[in-house]
């Protein structure tokens, strides 16, 4: 019997995986206040250099200024910092 029949066959992996371009918050302080962030802007500013299947905001370190931030997903602690900041959060 070969051996990929022999060996046992454990978990699932999608076909159609989605890998995002990740963003930490930290990062998004470059702004200015009230500008609205967009990935087109994140990747002209040079923070994402390959698109892949979207932008993924994450919550790793602290946001400064009221910024409306555009993005395929984020964490639910990259929300939270964006609105207590004064910010808005739009999912494409």
């Amino acid at each position: 019997m070969p051996l990929h029949r022999r060996l046992p066959k454990r978990g699932f992996s999608s076909p159609f995986p989605k890998t995002y371009a990740v963003v930490n918050l930290g990062s998004l302080n470059a702004f200015a206040a009230g500008e609205t962030v967009t990935p087109e802007s994140l990747a002209s500013c040079g923070i994402v250099r390959a698109m892949r299947d979207g932008v993924k905001i994450l919550g790793d370190g602290e946001l400064k200024v009221a910024l409306t931030v555009r993005a395929h997903a984020f964490s639910k602690s990259a929300q939270e910092k964006i609105t207590r900041a004064g910010g808005k959060v739009e999912v494409l």
